[in-house]
């Protein structure tokens, strides 16, 4: 059986990218995690673990799958999916790294929405909360630690502006580029298709 890597790192792929280099050509499979991100709340440890560019650095290598969780449950259906693709019954290269960047900010985790799009949470994307305010609709868009925010925001356009707002968590900005990517490629290389 082919082992299962968890590695741990409190600093981002600006300090740790190049081993992750190395385990991609040596068929590695396990999960990332980023243990502080962005701009964090060690704010006596310098600038050294703001390191908002490790998604970017991360979605060079295409052994590794980054995701942005805000909440737990999202985290756990992130993590079946790591899972499944690394062992589980599918076609596709096993051998990927799933890299979850996680916060030390203080924030309150829901439980899972009965509604949940689980699917969509895996490709990259669902919407966390609809607006049934009338008015302007508005579309927000955050992942990680600025979800919460977002839902804040919603908030206030709808009381202070009467802006009807749907806050979308986005768990993969780098899956939705490749996917995204893919279908262009499929389109420009079959033109006379619809």
């Amino acid at each position: 059986m082919i082992p299962l890597y968890i590695f741990y790192s409190m600093f981002g792929f600006q300090r740790t990218g190049d081993s992750f280099w190395a385990a991609a050509d040596q068929m590695t499979r396990g999960f990332i995690v980023g243990a502080t991100v962005y701009r964090t709340t060690l704010t006596g440890e310098g600038l050294q673990h703001a390191d908002g560019h490790s998604p970017l650095l991360a979605s060079t290598n295409p052994a590794v799958k980054h995701f942005d969780p805000a909440y737990g449950y999202e985290i756990a259906h992130l993590m079946e999916q790591g899972l499944h693709e690394m062992y589980g019954e599918h076609d596709g290269d096993r051998n990927v790294m799933y890299y979850l960047t996680v916060y030390n900010e203080p924030v309150i985790h829901p439980a899972e929405p009965e509604d949940l799009d689980v699917e969509g949470l895996k490709r990259g994307i669902y919407r966390l909360k609809a607006s049934d305010v009338e008015g302007p609709k508005a579309q927000l868009l955050a992942s990680g630690v600025a979800v919460p925010w977002a839902l804040e925001a919603q908030e206030l356009l709808a009381e202070d502006w009467g802006v009807s707002a749907d806050v979308w968590s986005v768990t993969s900005w780098n899956e939705l580029r490749r996917e995204a990517v893919r279908v262009q490629e499929a389109a420009m290389l079959s033109a006379d298709q619809e």
